[in-house]
Order: structure tokens, then C-alpha cells, then sequence
């Protein structure tokens, strides 16, 4: 219910009807939404400094600025003409929305919020094993083979597999897992070709307004095609990676599952995060410049970044992305293809054993359950959930309100899954489980990278080193007047190759300026990269090692002083600890006492001469075994 959403979710009922297994997820998934909050509201209140700094950002005002007559270089080959650089104004401004520097500290603060909701997570199953007495739980190795009908019965029929036997499906697994990933790479690249055609081809029309939209036209239906594109391959991925786990023959149901999730975790991660990865890190760092560009094909000029960098494309990217991720693939799908199967599944019952006087009956309830979707597992369930994580940790720098966003979709989504639990799906079988397995480790990977991955973001992707650099080492007066002039170099249009230069120029121009460290063409090494560009780039890597090594250390601090066991929970333990050996004590007293009254007198001091080494050996051994199954 949405009008009791402040309180805490029926976690003792849940696992009384369900079991552990499905008990632990509703747990994680509510901790996990609850320790988004803080989170929102830090990246809410940065997003609201960018919006109250916008106007005194230097540079977005030295693009915006009326006098402001630098012309640039064409954006493409022969279609494109020179523009100005205040055409950009928009663009610049809406940069600095991410790109500023509370963003730095976002990044840092999002690396210790993992770091503490890991270790909030540890202490909140310690404490829900203690009260589901789940601390001496060991789980019983399923075999998978019993699980799995789709398994040959050539192999079910042998005991034990040799190393030559599984070497066929371990080469298989690795070449389809290449497969796959070259076949992400390969999309990504032919969404790269559109958006250089697309744009090449609106440079042409004759629609004033088609042409200053270029770039938003161009950036948007990009991430939109690569939106769908991830959506299908989610779905062929997760079918390939469970064949792919069948023809490895696992010899346990642990095993199976574990060896299932790696594999399609690994597919739909490098399928959801490729396309932000190439805009992030490669975008406009393989193009040349004018003159000598990079061509693909030889007819394909590779694309660059808009002036205020490829951050706010970034953006763009990873908004609807995730968006478009939650609210289709996690929301809709979940509720509407449950009902779309269980439909089908009525109406081919109809069709095929009711009889007519039997349609008029009323179902029994079992009859009912039946025509529900059978229970997959929580895969899927913790699956979106993991990748929700990365969107949340990964490329926070570029995107402060993702926490937001995914605060609002788990309110959502934790009540679509309970909806889907109890009305929606077979009631499954209930499942002791005291963790939530492979999850959290795949959890804890994913916090360590995304400190990495922020590192480069805000060192290479973003503008603060750079800014950083000029204040400190260039700027004449330590403000940041004259940054935009200084990352533009010069370019003398006469050394445009022959047929690359525009076609109609609007303007008779004779040096263009691109966004780059280059010596000018009067210098004695015309285009050769400049002194400021390896300045830049040491104090780029300095910052990604710097930054890296603090954050990894702070967060491993909190690791450290942050229990893994709630003290009333360890005191609680020790005082039942205490309270067995007393028990085994006593026990053992009345037993050696009523061995005593059981022996004649004559026969004490044959028992007191023979008895002890029977007795230590023998009779506190099994009672200890007993008294401790019963306990």
C-alpha cells in the first residue's frame, strides 16, 4: 500500500509465508531503498548548487557573452560551415549543471555511502539470522541434476565427470561469451555510424531550425535506439547464459545458480554500460584534428564532443537509459507479461480439457493458482537491481539525481514485486538460505569500480582538471577569465585536405579555432601537441591515482570500524554460549551421579579403577552430540 510507504515492510511475515530465501531479498531491497534517501537528497542539493551557480560560471559566461566572435571549426565534413562559439551558450550552461566541483565531493561521498550500506546490510542479516535462528544453518547441496530436466541423459547417468568430459562446454562458454560481448561492441559501433550519417545529413537540409538541432536531435534518438537495443539483447542474454550453464553440467543447485548469475551478470552489464563507457571514455579522443582527421571507412569522420565536453552527452546517455530501463524492463514487464502468460495459459486449458458442463463449475482455488506464472527464482529480481546499483555508483559524477531516480522507482518497485509475490506468480516453495550468496560479492565489485571509473570521469571526462590547471598555472590573475580561450588552438583553413573543406561557407574566414592543446600554424612545429597538453594530462593521472587511493582508504576505514555484528547481538550469542556449557555440565554431573546410584558398593571401587577412561571417552561424547541436536 502506498499510503503506509513511511513504514517498514512485514519482514516476519514475509519469511513465514515465503521462507528465508525470499525473506532476505524483501530485507536487502527495503535497506537498500532506505540508504538511497540520504543519498537523494546529497545529489538533489548538488544538482540544486549547479542550478544556483550557473550564472556565475567564467567560462559558460565567456561563451555567452554578446562580443564573444570566435568561429570555429565545421563540425563535418563539406555539408557542415563554420559557426560561432556562442552558439554554444546553451549547451555550456547546462554542462556546468554536472560539471562543477561539488561533484568531486559527490563522487567521494557515494563511495563512502556504498561502503556504509554494505556494512549496514552485513549487520542487519547477522541480525535477522539471530532471530530466524538461522547462525548454525548449513545449506544441503541440491544436485542440479535433479533441477534441470533439460539436461542430456548422457550425463545424468554418469557419477562423476572428468575434466575431458566438461572441456567441450567450458570452450563453448568462452567462445559464446566473446560472441556476445562482440556482438554489444558491434551495435555500439553501428549506433556510432548513425549518429555520424544522421548528423552529416541534417548539416544538409534546408530547415533552419533541422540545423540547430542538430545535436539534440542526433544525441537523443542515439540513446533512445540504444535503450531498445539493450532492452532486447537483456532478454537474449539471459536465454543464452542459462544454455550455456546446462552444458557445463554443474554438480549442485548452488553451483548452477552461482555460475548462471556470473554469466548473465557479466552479458547484461557489458550490454547496459557499453554505450555510456564509449561516451564517457573514447568519444572525441580518437578524432584527429582539422586537416588530419580520423575517418572510419575511410568516408566516416569519427564524432567529437560538444564544447562543454561529452559530460552532458554522458548525461543524456544515462538518464534515459536508466529511466528507460526502470520504468519498461522492471515495471512494466514485471506486472504485464505475468498476466499476458497467464492468460495464454487459460485460454489454452479452455481449449483443450474443459468440458462444457465442466466451464460452468466454479475453479477450486488450486485450479485457479494453476493458471499462474510458476516461480523463476530471484534472479531476475536481484539481477535489475545490481545493475540499478552500478547506474547509482558508477557514473554518479556525470549524474547527481541518479539516487533520486532510483529512490522513487524502488518505492515502486518494492511493491510490484510484492503484488507479483502474492497475486501474480505460484507461491514457491519456501528455501532456508542465511545470505544473500554470489549478490553481495558482485555488490562489493561494483562499489570498488565505481570509485575507479568516477576517478576518470572527473579527471578525463569532465572539465576540472583543466580548470584546475589553468587557475593555478596559467591564468595571469588566478581567476578562471581567458579558460575558453586558452583550450582552443588555431587552425589555418588553407590546410583543410582537398574535398574536406565546406562546401557553401557562410563566411570568409582564414583561421578557425578547435577545442584542443596544439601549437599554433605560425609556431616553428605547427598542429604538435603543447606543453599545456601534458601538463594537463599528469595532473589527470595524478588526481586518478590521488583520488583512488583516498577513497578506497576512507572507505576501507568504515569497513574497519563499522562491526560486522550488532554488540547486543554478539553479547546475546556469548551469553547462550555460556548458558550451553553450564547445560552440558549439569547434564554431565546427573549423569555420573545416577551412574553411581546404579552400581553396588562392592562394585565402586572396581568402577572408580576402570570406569573413568570408558567414561571420558565414551558416555560425554554421544550425550554432548545428543544434547546438542537437541538444543
Amino acid at each position: 500500500s502506498y499510503s503506509v510507504f513511511y513504514k517498514y515492510q512485514p519482514i516476519g511475515l514475509v519469511r513465514k509465508y515465503f521462507g528465508e530465501k525470499i525473506g532476505l531479498y524483501f530485507a536487502w531491497l527495503g535497506l537498500y531503498t532506505q540508504m538511497l534517501i540520504p543519498a537523494s537528497l546529497v545529489g538533489v542539493i548538488v544538482f540544486l548548487y549547479g542550478c544556483a551557480t550557473v550564472d556565475d560560471n567564467i567560462p559558460s559566461m565567456e561563451i555567452c557573452h554578446p562580443r564573444n566572435n570566435i568561429t570555429m571549426c565545421p563540425l563535418c565534413d563539406r555539408a557542415c560551415s563554420y559557426w560561432k562559439l556562442k552558439e554554444a551558450c546553451g549547451t555550456a550552461r547546462a554542462s556546468h549543471l554536472f560539471d562543477n566541483p561539488a561533484t568531486v565531493f559527490f563522487s567521494i561521498f557515494m563511495a563512502l555511502w556504498a561502503a556504509m550500506f554494505m556494512e549496514h546490510w552485513k549487520r542487519r542479516q547477522m541480525r535477522l539470522n539471530y532471530e530466524w535462528d538461522l547462525t548454525g544453518f548449513e545449506e544441503e547441496e541440491v544436485s542440479a541434476l535433479q533441477l534441470e530436466s533439460c539436461i542430456p541423459l548422457l550425463f545424468t547417468e554418469k557419477e562423476k565427470l572428468t575434466c575431458r568430459d566438461r572441456l567441450p562446454a567450458y570452450m563453448t562458454n568462452v567462445v559464446m561469451m566473446l560472441l556476445m560481448i562482440g556482438v554489444t561492441f558491434a551495435i555500439v559501433f553501428g549506433v556510432i555510424l548513425y549518429r555520424i550519417s544522421t548528423k552529416t545529413a541534417l548539416h544538409m537540409s534546408n530547415n533552419p531550425t533541422t540545423r540547430s538541432n542538430v545535436r539534440l536531435t542526433v544525441k537523443t534518438t542515439a540513446a533512445i535506439i540504444n535503450l531498445v537495443v539493450i532492452l532486447i539483447l537483456d532478454e537474449v542474454y539471459g536465454a543464452v547464459a542459462r544454455w550455456l550453464t546446462v552444458l557445463e553440467v554443474p554438480k549442485t543447485d548452488k553451483s548452477f545458480e552461482e555460475r548462471l548469475i556470473f554469466k548473465t551478470f557479466i552479458l547484461k552489464f557489458v550490454n547496459a554500460f557499453t554505450p555510456i563507457i564509449y561516451i564517457a571514455f573514447f568519444r572525441g579522443r580518437l578524432v584527429g584534428r582539422p586537416g588530419s582527421y580520423l575517418y572510419v571507412f575511410e568516408s566516416y569522420r569519427m564524432e567529437e564532443c560538444a564544447h562543454g565536453g561529452c559530460l552532458m552527452e554522458l548525461c543524456i546517455q544515462l538518464s534515459i537509459t536508466m529511466l528507460g530501463k526502470q520504468l519498461i524492463q522492471n515495471n512494466l514487464f514485471e506486472i504485464g507479461i505475468p498476466k499476458l502468460k497467464k492468460l495464454i495459459r487459460y485460454i489454452k486449458s479452455k481449449r483443450r480439457s474443459f468440458q462444457e458442463e465442466e466451464r460452468e463449475k466454479k475453479l477450486q482455488r488450486y485450479e485457479t493458482d494453476h493458471f499462474l506464472e510458476p516461480f523463476a527464482g530471484l534472479t531476475p529480481e536481484y539481477m535489475e537491481m545490481i545493475i540499478q546499483f552500478g547506474f547509482v555508483t558508477l557514473f554518479v559524477a556525470s549524474f547527481p539525481l541518479a539516487p533520486l531516480f532510483a529512490l522513487l522507482n524502488n518505492i515502486i518497485e518494492i511493491r510490484l514485486d510484492a503484488k507479483k509475490f502474492v497475486a501474480e506468480l505460484r507461491r514457491p516453495v519456501a528455501a532456508r538460505a542465511k545470505d544473500i550468496g554470489i549478490w553481495y560479492n558482485l555488490l562489493r565489485a561494483v562499489a570498488k569500480v565505481a570509485v575507479i571509473i568516477n576517478a576518470f570521469v572527473i579527471s578525463f571526462t569532465s572539465d576540472f582538471i583543466p580548470r584546475l590547471v589553468y587557475q593555478y598555472m596559467y591564468s595571469p590573475d588566478g581567476s578562471m577569465h581567458g579558460f575558453v580561450n586558452h583550450t582552443l588552438s588555431y587552425f589555418n583553413v588553407s590546410n583543410f585536405q582537398d574535398g574536406k573543406e565546406p562546401m557553401d561557407p557562410q563566411h570568409q574566414v582564414e583561421m578557425c579555432r578547435y577545442k584542443d592543446y596544439r601549437e599554433p600554424p605560425w609556431s616553428n612545429t605547427p598542429y604538435v601537441i603543447s606543453k599545456e597538453f601534458w601538463a594537463v594530462l599528469a595532473a589527470r593521472l595524478a588526481f586518478v591515482i590521488v583520488f583512488q587511493n583516498v577513497v578506497m582508504l576512507m572507505s576501507d576505514i568504515v569497513d574497519w570500524l563499522i562491526p560486522d555484528i550488532p554488540k547486543d547481538i554478539s553479547l546475546q550469542i556469548h551469553k547462550e554460549k555460556i548458558l550451553m556449557v553450564e547445560l552440558f555440565m549439569k547434564e554431565e554431573q546427573g549423569k555420573i551421579q545416577f551412574i553411581d546410584s546404579m552400581i553396588p558398593c562392592g562394585g565402586k571401587e572396581k568402577r572408580n579403577n576402570h570406569a573413568p577412561i570408558a567414561r571420558s571417552r565414551s558416555i560425554p561424547h554421544t550425550h554432548s552430540h545428543t544434547h546438542a541436536n537437541n538444543f
